[in-house]
């Protein structure tokens, strides 16, 4: 993929100073990081990291060696077990003679865009309703790109199928969903390259509730206790860690392991295994100005803190809304907000990192409303499958030989 970099230059002008300075100092910190064979994990949300092609761009960065290690939401190992995004035909449920009450809003249903060799495949693991798909061809509506496996037949159904086979799998091995469904998946995906590469890719606990039955078999397949343990060792092992449009993140960064600005305190006191934030760099890519906004107050009041000290409410002392990701993150020394568009930051970010690093990238993402974008989303459709269900079972049972 040969990469615009006018078009990154015009991203990276986009940004305001504050922004453009903080970016920089982001992308510094990763150099250091790397140039000493440090860490570097990423903790992403679904919504605008699939759709700007930022999750694909993740995965390019894992298989390069630039970062080591990935938390996100179930959602997201939703739509990479369906190949990141699909092209999907939108219809009057009504034609179909479907329930309107159990219908989306706007009485929709969706048809996965699939090649017959495509459907073939599917054929051997569950009944279609043929029917259904000859009616689905036939049917006026509307194309659209959108996150993959989601709502559209018959791919968001398979994958909803397949996790009860992962969760059975996990339940045997004592495996996390997420390694498992990994054996199958693109390595064009994080899941997919996290396998092949022997990185950590996990669903973090605020983040388990989505993606339909795959989110419910995500928080069965081990205890909630363990995937605290190897959220904590994975964080705790990084020395920056970049967050993207994602929320909820201190219950994510600090948690019942962490001792900085988390709960790690009876963890210690009762002489488990513990980490610290503190010396580690953190950096949010948002949207959310008031991010900033928060961490100018701390720097300049020690507001924030105080308020902690005191008790006191921060949304009060603060004056605008607070979230909850704000606390941690204005009181850490080491934290950098970029405010922006993650499908401008993203793409600079990575090129910047691999220039300084005398890396080639094989993939970029864009902002997914310019020409570049467009042609990157059709991109993600046509080149990123959906999980192989054969060779996810076929790891399995080496690995199952192996023990």
């Amino acid at each position: 993929m040969v990469i615009n970099r006018t078009l990154l230059y015009d991203f990276y002008n986009g940004l305001d100073e504050r922004s453009r300075n903080s970016l920089d100092f982001a992308v510094s910190k990763v150099v250091e990081t790397k140039k000493k064979t440090g860490k570097v994990v990423v903790v992403t949300g679904s919504g605008p990291n699939l759709h700007e092609g930022v999750t694909n761009l993740i995965a390019e960065l894992m298989g390069k060696g630039i970062i080591d290690g990935v938390t996100t939401s179930s959602a997201v190992i939703s739509h990479e077990m369906s190949g990141s995004l699909d092209r999907v035909k939108m219809c009057d449920a009504s034609l179909f003679g479907l329930d309107r009450s159990k219908m989306p809003r706007g009485n929709v249903f969706e048809f996965t865009d699939l090649s017959d060799e495509d459907l073939d495949i599917l054929r051997k693991e569950m009944i279609l309703d043929e029917e259904l798909l000859k009616k689905g061809r036939s049917a006026d509506g509307r194309m659209v790109i959108k996150a993959a496996g989601n709502m559209a037949y018959p791919m968001g159904l398979r994958t909803e199928m397949l996790a009860n086979e992962i969760l059975s799998l996990s339940r045997q091995s004592g495996l996390p969903f997420e390694t498992i469904a990994g054996w199958g998946c693109d390595n064009k995906t994080m899941l997919g390259m996290g396998a092949e590469k022997g990185l950590p890719v996990l669903v973090t606990i605020p983040q388990l509730v989505g993606g339909g039955n795959v989110g419910l078999a995500l928080g069965d397949s081990i205890p909630i206790a363990e995937r605290s343990r190897r959220l904590a060792d994975m964080i705790g092992g990084a020395d920056v860690i970049i967050e993207s449009a994602v929320a909820l993140t201190q219950e994510i960064h600090d948690g019942p392991f962490e001792t900085y600005t988390g709960h790690g305190i009876w963890s210690w006191w009762h002489g488990q295994p513990v980490f610290s934030l503190e010396n580690k760099t953190l950096v949010r890519f948002d949207l959310d100005e008031n991010l900033r906004l928060v961490q100018d107050l701390q720097k300049e009041s020690s507001m924030i803190q105080e308020a902690i000290n005191k008790g006191l409410p921060k949304t009060k002392i603060s004056k605008i809304p607070f979230r909850m990701e704000m606390s941690a993150f204005a009181r850490h020394e080491g934290s950098i907000p970029v405010i922006g568009d993650i499908g401008m930051i993203w793409p600079v970010f990575a090129v910047k990192i691999a220039d300084e690093l005398d890396i080639k990238l094989d993939f970029i993402s864009y902002k997914q409303e310019t020409a570049e974008g467009i042609e990157m989303r059709d991109w993600i459709v046509r080149n990123v499958k959906f999980i192989d269900r054969e060779k996810m079972l076929k790891k399995f049972n080496e690995w199952n030989g192996r023990r």
